[in-house]
């Protein structure tokens, strides 16, 4: 049996593994044991309803209690120091959207799982909407030319800005342009901000990317939404997640964990936080 602690528990999305694993039993062979984070009533609930055995206090109280980890916490600022040490143990570790909130956390957390050849998997949830499918197929619009991706998002936000949201924008048009390698340094936003709206316009290989950001309002928000435009047609849809739209995420760790292997490289990791930290950057200047 293999065990999954959880890191990050205010997030919902833990609620969401948690069911897969326990309640629905999707993967069998592969069980939640233990939440870190201590005693509170946010985990005695998920305790009690999930079946978990364990409750630490900090993360790397897990490691004597599982064989793998997954880490929820919204601001991804944190996601470095939590995932260190579980990945310094050797464990595999699913990074809940973002993987890190800069280039250097970003490589640090990549580091220590080459040094222990530990699996790590983080992923947006938009990668697998079947609309990005739909976009990325250029047989009726002609080679890509321009990809406006629409969605919420808060430079403000207390989870790192729009680390939080935005990095479904970023992940949503790499998988639409074929997860391409996006090397540090190599991208020069141009970015806007009125009001509630942001706008960064960023050019990726041949292909010029507007991401627009809008912060979301008293009990409404703006949904995703993607715009290809190609030599030849466009191609426009509302990207739609499902009630279980953390599955594949969970679908891809456990299948990196039965392999040993990453399912994308280091620099398809890396890429979604190479662009936008470069967006943060320039609407910072």
């Amino acid at each position: 049996m293999t065990r999954i602690g959880f890191i990050g528990t205010e997030n919902s999305h833990t609620d969401h593994f948690i069911r897969f694993l326990n309640t629905e039993r999707r993967h069998p062979g592969y069980t939640a044991t233990a939440l870190a984070d201590g005693h509170s009533e946010r985990n005695d609930k998920l305790r009690a309803e999930g079946g978990i055995e364990q409750v630490v206090d900090e993360p790397a109280d897990l490691i004597p209690h599982v064989d793998a980890a997954i880490i929820s916490t919204r601001d991804g600022a944190r996601h470095r120091e939590q995932a260190e040490p579980l990945l310094a143990a050797g464990l595999p570790v699913l990074v809940d959207k973002p993987l890190a909130t800069t280039v250097d956390d970003a490589v640090a957390i990549l580091d220590a799982a080459e040094r222990t050849s530990a699996v790590v998997v983080s992923c947006s949830a938009l990668r697998f909407v079947p609309q990005i499918a739909e976009l990325a197929d250029d047989t009726g619009r002609g080679p890509l030319r321009q990809l406006n991706i629409v969605g919420p998002a808060d430079p403000d936000s207390e989870y790192s800005g729009l680390f939080f949201y935005g990095i479904h924008h970023v992940e949503a048009a790499l998988e639409i342009l074929g997860d391409p390698v996006v090397e540090p340094g190599s991208v020069h936003p141009t970015v806007t901000r009125h009001d509630d709206t942001t706008i960064a316009q960023v050019r990726i290989g041949d292909v010029a990317v507007i991401f627009t950001f809008v912060t979301p309002g008293d009990g409404h928000r703006v949904p995703f939404h993607a715009t290809a435009t190609g030599t030849a047609g466009v191609v426009a849809r509302e990207l739609t997640l499902s009630g279980d739209y953390n599955a594949p995420a969970l679908d891809r760790f456990v299948a990196a964990i039965d392999t040993g292997r990453s399912p994308v490289g280091r620099g398809q990791l890396l890429s979604p936080i190479v662009v936008l930290s470069a967006v943060v950057d320039a609407l910072q200047k």
